[in-house]
């Protein structure tokens, strides 16, 4: 046997290690928790890294008494799962793709302008992997439009707007955005989550004025050089021309207020 197939385990094997049954294995794989290989005879084989994940989601589970949906929630927001392809900000890739091919534009050229590999714009276009706010800055920028155009918010506004009708956007690892408002608005309204050591990866800049409030956590944002570490309770205001990239720097998760006008993020 390889080293390879040794560094592998069974779905038997992993049901003994986290303490659940196969069956529950198989039914937490429907929801994005583990994502096995598969053998040419289909047979599911696992890492120690599912392992750890499926005893973190059998904690939530047994002892805080969360449903299965929650804890997807907090795993996302924790960035140690990504969003299914058929939710969430999983409608980003194909939304890119059409932009491109609307264009006939060829993947590399887009790539180029927004200094990733092809391989990492398929992989973006595809929703195999989630794009970082600076990424997604560039893309926009390059296509002419904005960030609020990926959520594709077709519904007019209806003033009021219900944490479950919010539309998101995973923006990267660990980094998911909700949308409070839309429609014919004057601001642009966002609730960051941003888990520990996420952030917007590249400075990015555009058009407009930001004003963030820390509603939970800690943010540390650098603008030009000189860099602003905010504590729950803190307000930041600055111009959205001047080069600007941010990260959590602490242990849990940071929540945001975060404002733009006009909505050109």
């Amino acid at each position: 046997m390889s080293s390879d197939a040794r560094a592998y385990l069974k779905i038997g094997d992993v049901a003994r290690l986290v303490g659940i049954s196969p069956s529950a294995i198989r039914g937490w794989e429907s929801l994005g928790l583990t994502r096995p290989r598969r053998t040419e005879s289909k047979y599911r084989l696992y890492t120690h890294e599912d392992v750890r994940l499926l005893k973190r989601t059998r904690y939530l589970r047994k002892v805080r008494g969360l449903n299965a949906p929650a804890i997807v929630q907090i795993l996302k927001r924790e960035g140690v799962i990504k969003a299914p392809a058929d939710g969430g900000g999983g409608t980003i890739g194909p939304h890119l793709r059409q932009l491109r091919t609307k264009r006939g534009i060829s993947l590399r050229e887009v790539a180029a302008a927004a200094g990733i590999s092809v391989g990492f714009l398929s992989a973006i276009e595809r929703s195999h992997m989630s794009a970082s706010v600076g990424t997604l800055r560039k893309l926009a920028r390059f296509y002419g439009t904005n960030i609020l155009d990926f959520f594709e918010p077709t519904e007019l506004n209806t003033r009021l707007v219900r944490p479950t009708a919010r539309k998101v956007l995973e923006a990267g690892p660990g980094v998911r955005m909700e949308l409070l408002a839309w429609g014919n608005t004057v601001m642009e309204p966002h609730l960051f989550r941003i888990a520990p050591q996420a952030g917007s990866g590249e400075s990015y800049a555009h058009e407009g004025e930001e004003f963030l409030f820390v509603l939970r956590g800690e943010l540390k944002i650098a603008l030009a050089g000189q860099e602003y570490h905010l504590k729950r309770g803190d307000s930041f205001y600055f111009e959205s021309a001047t080069p600007h990239h941010w990260k959590n720097p602490g242990r849990s998760e940071t929540w945001l207020l975060w404002i733009n006008t006009p909505p050109t993020f």
